[in-house]
């Protein structure tokens, strides 16, 4: 299993760690990754990483990130260049620009979910943009008083923060999730929480495996595309 350095530090862009794996479709597996696997519908990060042996110094592309089997996170480099052996060190190094623009849009997106309080059965995430897909019956009809909601929570400086619970306190309170079509990470016996807003004043609260934001101010002023049914 390969630690999740991203869960508890999403603002890491460069660590060091040792290969532990070559997988036989040619990615690699690290003991601890900064790197965010594929997943609610957020992307795989990019980046490279780098090192030196007797033969020289590299630098290796990382083009996207997948989930292994067992909790592993696999990186999958670009084609056609030298990789690391199996118990080399090496220094990883993230896209840093892509990875934030993943975290804000992410953000905004729980956001979105409290200015529109229906349960989410899909969407997607970029650096730039993201969506949202709702359970409606019907699209809403005043576009520029949801933007207005979404950009007042925004600039309300909230803190983003995270808890854990057990897997059996989220099935004692199946309110949490409400994403339809995608299930809480499981399997290790306890789900992370991410907040928006304090403990006396919260404004979301939400199973989410992602990346986010420290502070929703850090997302800026948004802008709503299409709205339709």
């Amino acid at each position: 299993m390969t630690e999740q350095l991203f869960l508890t530090d999403a603002y890491t862009q460069e660590a060091p760690a040792h290969v532990t794996e070559h997988t036989t479709e040619g990615g690699l597996v690290l003991n601890e990754s900064v790197f965010y696997a594929t997943g609610g519908g957020q992307p795989g990060d990019t980046g490279r990483l780098s090192w030196s042996d007797g033969a020289g110094e590299y630098d290796l592309p990382i083009i996207t990130t997948v989930k292994g089997e067992a909790g592993r996170i696999v990186l999958i480099p670009a084609e056609g260049q030298p990789l690391p052996a199996v118990g080399q060190e090496v220094v990883q190094t993230l896209d840093w620009d892509r990875r934030f623009g993943h975290m804000r849009v992410h953000t905004a997106l729980h956001l979105l979910s409290v200015v529109i309080p229906l349960p989410v059965s899909g969407g997607s995430i970029g650096a730039e943009k993201g969506r949202l897909d709702f359970n409606m019956p019907e699209a809403p009809e005043d576009k520029q008083a949801l933007e207005d909601a979404l950009n007042t929570l925004i600039a309300g400086d909230l803190t983003v923060s995270e808890r854990w619970i057990t897997e059996d306190e989220l099935d004692a309170n199946p309110d949490l999730v409400k994403t339809m079509s995608v299930a809480p990470p499981r399997g290790t016996g306890r789900i992370r929480l991410v907040r928006i807003g304090s403990a006396d004043e919260q404004i979301d609260l939400q199973p989410c495996g992602g990346t986010h934001v420290r502070s929703t101010a850090e997302i800026g002023p948004i802008r709503l595309g299409k709205v339709e049914k």
